[in-house]
């Protein structure tokens, strides 16, 4: 289902590394035009969101304004995201790129094209527009890119204007049966998942072949981490020593919640899918795992009633923007491009992302009618605000989703310990690193 987040963000950091002699083109000197005249001109613009989505109806909605506004057409051609991934350095280098694009964001995707010159330096119109004001400082890591392709820091190269990230989802019907409150602790949190296993429920619904347990382990470091701890981790810019107290509180906390019962030994055989309707059957009142789940728990969910709640006494959780609105650097209509990339930017579009189930970045609140969606956004807001975007535990290297898994497996089965555990995970880390940076 959304598995392409995690798969996709585990190759974020792979070949944009190795092309530290390439420089990407630049338009500082580029004057924009926020007010381009489009009468007679056509902007060709492709986009892999379905026309149901969230996305895909904002930005259906965002054609029609753009044209009403500027007198250009729109011609938009929906692409498969594999057909976009494999073949963008091509046409992007050829006269049949189109003027604007949706483009996955990271090291490896829109991070190498911008090191090849392929896209168009954005910084002139962020100016002009003023984007960066309504993009929280951790949402536009991923909309930057230096000279090399890593993220971070540099040039914008794309702008996003949605975001996703982990949190809490709950029964309420069985939190109410159990006399559960939303814990805003720690304590509060492990006191809940032990109410739950006494009444003879294993509260957490989980996966070990696939996410969510690793995001879960993630999350737990985070819990103790610094925002610093984070940069070092995913950008390795410091040493990181995974035998800190960051991952050991996260591991043996996984570990404990196994010994307790409030984890299913057998979730080492199941995967997303397996977990995400194990909640919405009821089997188990609580699941942590992306926003992305929203929209279908929306649609699938009729026995109880649900909600949402960030993961109690931390300030930073998984998560990171959308994707990207990128301007190749052979876009014939980079003004009206960038006009677009605006609308998709203003408070009526942006309102339709969140009414539509997706999370907005520059959404007014008062604009979200859904008392669900309000909710998952205002989680986000809150999130965003105070820089507590962490990205993901598995994009540093291209192979640490699986070796993540593999090792939290170890761990839930009893074949090794919390040390083992992090030694492997160290090294497999560290051999990662080595090979994209040497």
């Amino acid at each position: 289902m959304r598995k392409r987040h995690i798969a996709v963000g585990a190759i974020l950091t792979t070949a944009a590394l190795l092309l530290a002699g390439c420089s990407a083109g630049s338009t500082d000197d580029a004057t924009v035009n926020t007010s381009p005249e489009g009468k007679g001109k056509t902007l060709t613009l492709w986009h892999y969101e379905s026309e149901t989505s969230a996305m895909g109806i904002a930005w259906d909605a965002a054609i029609k304004k753009f044209e009403a506004e500027t007198g250009a057409t729109v011609k938009y051609e929906p692409k498969a995201f594999e057909q976009i991934r494999s073949t963008a350095s091509q046409v992007l280098n050829s006269n049949a790129a189109p003027d604007i694009l949706e483009y996955n964001k990271g090291n490896a995707t829109a991070g190498l094209l911008a090191s090849q010159g392929l896209l168009t330096d954005l910084d002139p119109a962020v100016k002009a527009y003023g984007w960066d004001k309504k993009l929280a400082e951790s949402i536009q890591t991923t909309a930057r890119y230096s000279d090399t392709g890593v993220m971070g820091s540099g040039a914008f190269y794309g702008i996003p204007n949605y975001g996703e990230f982990v949190e809490t989802y709950y029964n309420k019907d069985m939190f109410a049966k159990y006399n559960v409150a939303v814990p805003t602790t720690f304590a509060e949190f492990e006191a809940a998942l032990a109410t739950f296993k006494a009444a003879g429920i294993t509260p957490l619904a989980e996966s070990v072949a696939e996410y969510p347990l690793g995001q879960l382990w993630y999350q737990l470091a985070l819990s103790k981490a610094t925002r610093q701890w984070v940069t070092d981790y995913q950008t390795y810019t410091g040493k990181v020593d995974f035998q800190d107290e960051d991952f050991t509180f996260a591991t043996d906390t996984i570990k404990s919640w196994v010994d307790k019962g409030y984890i299913s030994k057998d979730a080492t055989g199941l995967k997303a899918e397996d977990a995400g309707t194990n909640f919405e059957k009821g089997v188990n009142p609580i699941f942590y795992s992306g926003s992305w789940w929203y929209g279908r728990f929306v649609d699938e969910i009729k026995g109880f009633d649900w909600g949402t709640f960030l993961y109690p006494e931390s300030d930073m959780a998984p998560g990171s923007s959308g994707n990207l609105w990128v301007v190749p650097e052979n876009s014939k209509n980079k003004d009206l491009a960038y006009k677009f990339i605006d609308i998709t930017m203003s408070p009526e579009i942006q309102a339709l992302i969140g009414n539509n189930g997706g999370i907005p970045v520059a959404a007014t609140a008062s604009d979200i009618t859904d008392p669900k969606s309000k909710e998952l956004i205002d989680n986000f807001n809150t999130l965003t605000a105070r820089d507590g975007i962490g990205f993901y535990p598995d994009w540093p290297t291209p192979t640490f989703y699986d070796q993540l898994n593999a090792g939290l497996q170890e761990l839930v089965n009893g074949t090794k310990d919390t040390k083992g555990v992090l030694t492997e995970l160290g090294d497999e880390y560290a051999a990662g690193v080595d090979d994209l940076t040497k």
